[in-house]
């Protein structure tokens, strides 16, 4: 029976296999038919129909915030992931790990349980993301000393300090990567009065987009549909737009993260003024957000070595080393 881990995030969702490491990374997006929502791509294929799909086909993100928000949907594209791999050996139901956002209600959780035990699996733990991004970021977890970890996903940024394997100060902001995206569309059609697509904005995000001036990254030519003439149109837009476009949201990370370090007890917080604070998940790729953040806090702040795999990397670690991690994991059958 295999051990699997996911890392289902609102963005993208990565699957680590016992003994292989982490096999797949696909965008969290499926296609299905509107009527029968009979699904009819998933992953990467989908997310290619995001915004482009005629009105017999939804293409859909079914994780919201980093919770489910399509049940059947999450399931179906499970399942398409489970399939994908193990190939076309009979398919023995394995044991799976999926990680979730910090605070989310029991209802929330119940809900990850119930759709990963829908798609197959023969059993389900839960792991909260700060921990898993931290053990997959290489900090000493399990130590007396205090670390901090800033996870950026698509749905959620998590905030937390850790200290003898367990979290001891969290902040759960429902501020990330879609709200960036948001934040640059919005900007975009305010100032110049053009429409652009979410993946267009994710794009000048991942290319020119930056949280410092000293980080700036020149100008991309995006296009879009002018809002007056409603004709197709061409804008340049500057990193130091891109800066100004998405300054509100990073001062409410920088908000959660300070709030953290506030509250955080004081010996575990001079800890942390040693240890520095660790940036994990997609959103920590954005340039110049260390920066930024250490400027804020006057504390040293480190990219993780990948971070988007951090997650997936530190499920792996825990099923690797075959601990229920000092009775953290319960698993549930059906």
């Amino acid at each position: 029976m295999k051990s699997i881990g996911i890392d289902l995030g609102t963005a993208n969702t990565l699957v680590y296999v016992k003994g292989r490491g982490i096999v797949l990374r696909e965008p969290s997006v499926v296609a299905v038919e509107a009527k029968s929502r009979k699904v009819v791509a998933v992953g990467n294929e989908a997310k290619m129909m995001l915004g482009k799909t005629p009105g017999s086909i939804l293409a859909m993100r079914p994780l919201k915030d980093g919770v489910i928000a399509e049940f059947d949907i999450t399931a179906a594209m499970l399942r398409h992931y489970f399939k994908k791999i193990s190939g076309n050996t009979i398919f023995s139901r394995p044991k799976v790990i999926v990680c979730i956002p910090y605070g989310v209600t029991e209802v929330e959780k119940r809900a990850v349980e119930d759709v990963t035990l829908e798609a197959g699996a023969q059993s389900v733990a839960l792991i909260e993301e700060p921990i898993a991004a931290a053990f997959g970021s290489g900090l000493k977890v399990n130590d007396a000393g205090g670390s901090m970890i800033v996870d950026l996903g698509g749905g959620t940024t998590e905030v937390a300090v850790l200290s003898l394997g367990g979290i001891v100060m969290s902040n759960s902001l429902r501020i990330a990567g879609d709200e960036l995206d948001e934040a640059i569309v919005s900007y975009i059609k305010r100032k110049y009065n053009i429409l652009i697509g979410d993946t267009t904005a994710e794009l000048l995000k991942k290319r020119i987009g930056s949280a410092h001036e000293a980080t700036d990254r020149g100008a991309m030519e995006v296009r879009g549909r002018n809002l007056l003439s409603g004709l197709p149109a061409i804008v340049t837009i500057t990193s130091a737009e891109i800066r100004e476009a998405l300054r509100d949201q990073l001062e409410d990370i920088l908000e959660g993260i300070r709030n953290t370090l506030e509250s955080t007890p004081p010996e575990l917080a001079s800890d942390i003024y040693d240890t520095g604070i660790m940036l994990a998940g997609g959103g920590a790729l954005l340039a110049g957000l260390d920066l930024l953040i250490s400027r804020m806090t006057g504390i040293r702040t480190v990219v993780a070595k990948s971070p988007i795999d951090s997650v997936a990397v530190g499920i792996g670690r825990v099923i690797e080393s075959g601990s229920d991690m000092n009775g953290l994991l319960s698993y549930r059958t059906r």
